[in-house]
């Protein structure tokens, strides 16, 4: 829509998550140089964590390219499911296949519990991940949006990780979730997986001078040669209104180069970016979230008309 206005040869602020407009911020970057190293150690366990829109599936992502052909990658985006679909995904993502079961010489299946299915399946797997270590091959489970595994499919992830030869682990996962799969993992009956994070990183939100840096980032590489195009005032009101998680940055930034668009403006002034806030819905709710009480309260008393004392003003 704006793109030729502002001489773009593509829309700068999109959601999807791309990982040519990946910025090298500090914690985004230290991230993924900590995944790099502990895969290379062939820890068992990695952890990312993050609030919702801060870059975890853009760096997931980023790791995924950043592996050469010496690792065999597993990724599920989704593990909201049993462990029985764990085992399966994985096993298919290796080759292996679960479907068809041994039989005895009288045509019926050797088993008939869960457990014995599940020892089954840890079997089949073991042979795989053995054929890829004895070729060099380094196998590496990554899961986005971990928090939502049930917990019995999360306690299933440590019995995939005991699988390993006298020297080293046969296969290394990585879980990347919001702030709520640590307090899943924080839950005593599931310490024993905990202990075996090794590595974890914490993803947080970006800084004032870190939203500027993005934001000239992702204009430069989506083709603007201009000068500056967002005037501080509106770098301000964008960093208090964000929060600096890197979705509702794009979500403004890119409302409020609409908003300039729109009034043939080549500077995206303080007025645009308070135009994209007041049409945000998800703004105002993280705003009065972040907001400490006493300040909402004020806020409260304000809008009633009232003073600390109840007297109307």
């Amino acid at each position: 829509m704006y793109e030729s206005f502002f001489g773009l040869q593509e829309a700068p602020f999109t959601l999807t998550p791309n990982t040519h407009f990946f910025l090298k911020s500090e914690t985004h970057q230290q991230g993924l140089e900590m995944l790099l190293v502990a895969l290379r150690n062939k820890e068992g366990f990695i952890k990312i964590s993050g609030e919702v829109g801060t870059g975890k599936t853009l760096l997931c992502r980023k790791l995924l390219n950043a592996l050469d052909d010496s690792c065999i990658t597993a990724y599920i985006p989704n593990p909201h499911f049993s462990v029985e679909s764990l085992y399966g995904i994985l096993a298919d993502e290796l080759a292996a296949s679960l479907k068809s079961e041994p039989e005895d010489e009288w045509g019926h299946a050797q088993y008939n519990s869960t457990d014995e299915k599940h020892v089954l399946a840890l079997q089949r797997i073991n042979e795989y991940l053995i054929q890829f270590a004895s070729k060099g091959k380094q196998v590496v489970l990554i899961i986005d949006e971990a928090q939502s595994m049930p917990e019995e499919t999360i306690e299933a992830l440590r019995l995939l990780t005991n699988l390993e030869t006298e020297s080293e682990k046969l296969l290394q996962v990585v879980l990347f979730g919001q702030p709520e799969l640590d307090v899943m993992l924080s839950k005593k009956h599931l310490r024993q997986l905990q202990q075996r994070i090794t590595f974890q990183h914490q993803i947080k939100p970006l800084e004032r001078s870190d939203i500027e840096h993005y934001i000239s980032h992702r204009m430069l590489l989506a083709g603007y040669t201009g000068g500056r195009l967002f005037e501080a005032k509106a770098i301000t009101l964008l960093t208090r209104a964000s929060g600096g998680v890197p979705r509702l940055v794009n979500v403004l930034c890119h409302k409020a180069l609409m908003s300039a668009y729109g009034q043939g403006s080549r500077l995206v002034q303080g007025k645009h970016m308070k135009a994209a806030i007041r049409d945000t819905e998800s703004i105002k709710r993280s705003f009065w979230q972040r907001l400490p009480w006493q300040m909402a309260l004020l806020f409260v008393y304000a809008g009633l008309g009232l003073t600390e004392t109840g007297l109307i003003l």
